[in-house]
C-alpha cells in the first residue's frame, strides 16, 4: 500500500512539474492559444467562399419594371453590387475580361412578360466561385419573379426553369459552418501529437530522459504523466473554439455539449497515442516537428475533407483518407455542432476513432517498453 501511495504522489508530482513547466513557457502557451484563435478568425473572416460585393454589371434594352426591382435587389444585397449599366452583352463581356467587373446578368427584352431569358455571364476562373455567383443570382431572380407571377390577375404564359432552392442546417451558405469542425479536428491533432512528441523528444535531446527513468515512478507512468497537461490543454483550447465558434462567428452548437466532449476525449486520447509514437522514432525536437508535419498536417489539411469533399478525390486518395482519423472527427463533429444528431447516428464515427485510438496506443506503448528493454 506505501509503495503504491508512493508512486500515486510521485506520479502526481510529475504532472504537477510538467504542467508548471508548460505554463512557465511563454511561447508555448501562445502558440497553443494563440494558433487557434488566430486561425478561427482567419478562417471565419479572411479566408471566406462566402459571396460579398460582387462586381455585377446589368445589361438591359429596356427597363421594365420588374427588371428593375431584381437590379436594386441584388444592389442592396450584401453579395452583389451594380457598377455598370451596359447596353450589350459584349459590352458586359469585355468589362469582365478587363477586370472590372466579375459577373454580368443579361435580360432579355420580354423577360417581363415570359419570365425566363436571363443570361448569367461569369468569371470562372474560381469554378466554385463562378458556381455561387449562379446560385446566389438565381436565387434573387427566382424570388421576384414568383413574387410578380403571384400578384398578376392573369397570366398568359406560365414561368419556365424557376426552381425552388431551400439549404438545410446552413440557410445563409456560411463558410464558417465548414470550416469550424474542420479547424477543430486539426489543431487538437496538431496540438496533443505534435506537442508531446516535441516534449519527449526534447528530453531525450537534453540527455534528462535516462534520469527520468531511473526514478521510483514506472517508465509508462512517467510518459503519462508528460500527456496528462496536454490533455487539459486540449480540451482548454476546445472549451476556447466552441466559445468563439457560437459568439464570434454564430456557428450554432446544436449537439449535446457532453457528447461533443465526449467525442473529442476518444479523438485526443488518439492524437496522444500518435504523439507517443512519433517520439519513439524521433530523437531531436526538430525531427519529431518534420515528421509531425508531415504526418498530421498536410493530410489532415488536404485529405480530410476539411476543405475538399472526399467523394471527389480519386479513389486512390480515398483510400488513403479512409486511414487518416481526422476525417471521421470532422464528420461527426459537423453532426453534432450544425445537425444536433444524437449519438446513434455517429456510432459509425466514434467505433472507428475508438478502434484506431486502441490500436495507436497499444502499439505505441509496446515499442516504448520494447526500447526501454
Amino acid at each position: 500500500m506505501n509503495n503504491k501511495n508512493t508512486a500515486f504522489k510521485a506520479f502526481g508530482a510529475f504532472v504537477v512539474k510538467e504542467s508548471k513547466h508548460i505554463l512557465r513557457d511563454k511561447r508555448t502557451m501562445l502558440i497553443l492559444f494563440g494558433m487557434p484563435v488566430v486561425m478561427m478568425l482567419l478562417f471565419g473572416f479572411a479566408i471566406s467562399t462566402d459571396v460579398r460585393n460582387v462586381r455585377t454589371v446589368a445589361v438591359t434594352t429596356q427597363m421594365d419594371n420588374l427588371t428593375s426591382r431584381i437590379i436594386t435587389a441584388l444592389d442592396a444585397s450584401e453579395y452583389f453590387t451594380i457598377t455598370n449599366h451596359v447596353a450589350t452583352p459584349e459590352d458586359a463581356e469585355r468589362l469582365i475580361r478587363n477586370q472590372e467587373a466579375d459577373i454580368a446578368i443579361v435580360f432579355s427584352n420580354d423577360f417581363a412578360s415570359k419570365h425566363n431569358g436571363v443570361q448569367i455571364i461569369a468569371d470562372a476562373v474560381n469554378p466554385n466561385m463562378a458556381q455561387q455567383y449562379y446560385t446566389y443570382v438565381s436565387q434573387i431572380i427566382m424570388t421576384h419573379v414568383m413574387a410578380s407571377v403571384k400578384t398578376k390577375t392573369a397570366i398568359s404564359t406560365t414561368p419556365q426553369n424557376i426552381v425552388s432552392v431551400k439549404y438545410l442546417y446552413n440557410p445563409q451558405m456560411l463558410s464558417a459552418y465548414n470550416f469550424v469542425p474542420g479547424i477543430i479536428g486539426m489543431l487538437l491533432m496538431l496540438i496533443c501529437a505534435m506537442m508531446t512528441s516535441i516534449s519527449i523528444a526534447k528530453e531525450k535531446e537534453r540527455g534528462t530522459m535516462e534520469v527520468l527513468l531511473v526514478s521510483p515512478v514506472r517508465p509508462l507512468m512517467i510518459i503519462v504523466a508528460k500527456a496528462v497537461p496536454y490533455l487539459g490543454l486540449a480540451f482548454a483550447i476546445l472549451s476556447t473554439i466552441l466559445l468563439m465558434a457560437k459568439f464570434i462567428l454564430g456557428v450554432p452548437l446544436q449537439g449535446n455539449i457532453l457528447l461533443i466532449f465526449g467525442l473529442s476525449g476518444i479523438y485526443i486520447l488518439l492524437a496522444l497515442s500518435l504523439g507517443l509514437l512519433i517520439s519513439i522514432v524521433a530523437k531531436t525536437q526538430l525531427v519529431a516537428l518534420l515528421v509531425s508535419a508531415m504526418i498530421l498536417m498536410m493530410p489532415t489539411i488536404m485529405l480530410s475533407g476539411m476543405m475538399f469533399p472526399i467523394e471527389s478525390m480519386p479513389k486512390i486518395l480515398q483510400y488513403v483518407a479512409a486511414i487518416l482519423p481526422p476525417q471521421y472527427y470532422i464528420s461527426a463533429m459537423r453532426k453534432l455542432m450544425i445537425m444536433g444528431v444524437g449519438v446513434t447516428s455517429i456510432t459509425k464515427e466514434i467505433g472507428i476513432l475508438s478502434v484506431m485510438a486502441l490500436v495507436l496506443l497499444t502499439v505505441a506503448l509496446k515499442k516504448f517498453n520494447k526500447r526501454l528493454e
